[in-house]
């Protein structure tokens, strides 16, 4: 067995995992109550998507060396990065090219049962405009950055899918 692969079957694999996504959502919430940028509903979308990527790396740090557990923990990971990558490429494309005809929402559309906005307002409820583009770091606005973020989740999650979702790591007799 590889490095790579005891590395994909450990822990700690799966905690750097949820470590980034934790640290994704404390950028997010420094941006919105310290700078006092306000998230629009594709931001709240994409905060839910970071979420999803963070429960992956949960449940793959509860049991990594079985195999099952690591299936879960890629197959969250795989929707949520899939996911708030087609939101932050259409919220780019929403801040690239403004039309009255293609805007979001005030309000999040999360299901009756699970009204996400009603729950936890401090965390998901948006305040702001999808069109506005309220902050930028060398150039890049936020939703670019977020394109950024999670392609390069799918792009460890395509070099880690083998080694994630190969054999246990119990020696054999047929090697």
């Amino acid at each position: 067995m590889t490095a790579f692969t005891r590395f994909a079957h450990s822990r700690a694999s799966w905690f750097f995992l949820t470590g980034s996504a934790i640290a994704l959502e404390a950028a997010a919430l420094y941006f919105q109550y310290v700078m006092k940028l306000d998230p629009c509903v594709m931001c709240i979308y994409q905060r839910l998507a970071v979420f999803g990527i963070l429960a992956a790396g949960l449940v793959g740090m509860t049991a990594p060396k079985y195999r099952i557990i690591r299936i879960l923990g890629v197959l969250g990971w795989a929707i949520s990065a899939t996911w708030g990558l087609k939101l932050a490429l259409a919220l780019v494309d929403m801040q690239n090219n403004p039309s009255p005809f293609s805007t979001c929402p005030f309000l999040p559309e999360f299901p009756a049962w699970m009204p996400l906005h009603e729950w936890f307002p401090a965390i998901m409820l948006p305040t702001g405009m999808c069109t506005d583009v309220p902050w930028q770091f060398m150039g890049v606005t936020m939703a670019e950055w977020m394109v950024v973020a999670f392609s390069g989740y799918l792009v460890v999650l395509l070099l880690f899918i083998v080694p994630i979702l190969s054999g246990s790591n119990k020696p054999s007799l047929y090697k």
